[in-house]
């Protein structure tokens, strides 16, 4: 396990949002191919070849992009904390209480703790997307 876990992080630190994701299903393919040989009461006198590397390589990459189009990219999680959407955004915490105060974005203060959902954050962003359509060739 400390290996799988070696696989997904750089100096103790998970990589990425995705880092904790994609170690758990590395993880659990791990424990179900452990699973099966012991309900087999059997030793598995198998030789892992470089096939056989390859083809999990394979599999497991394979799971990686699902998981990357499942998301698109955007954060995994439905609540998001302060600084996760200051950061998100790239905003200051001044910027952070003006959206609030105005009624920008939308959040939950539970405690001294205020949430945002980000399904609100990307309803945001979508709502105030600006497209401008310049024509450099024609004058008027």
């Amino acid at each position: 396990m400390t290996f799988l876990r070696s696989l997904f992080t750089k100096n103790n630190t998970p990589l990425g949002c995705y880092g904790g994701e994609i170690f758990r299903l590395t993880f659990q393919l791990w424990q179900n191919a452990n699973c099966i040989m012991l309900k087999q009461n059997v030793m598995p006198t198998e030789i892992v070849t470089t096939d056989d590397l390859r083809e999990f390589k394979l599999e497991l990459l394979k799971e990686i992009k699902q998981l990357f189009a499942a998301h698109h990219g955007q954060p995994t999680k439905k609540w998001l904390k302060s600084y996760e959407v200051r950061k998100l955004l790239n905003i200051s915490p001044g910027t952070l209480q003006n959206m609030r105060v105005n009624g920008t974005l939308a959040f939950t203060k539970i405690g001294g703790v205020i949430f945002y959902d980000s399904e609100e954050i990307q309803k945001m962003m979508a709502e105030n997307r600006v497209n401008n359509r310049f024509d450099f060739g024609r004058r008027k």
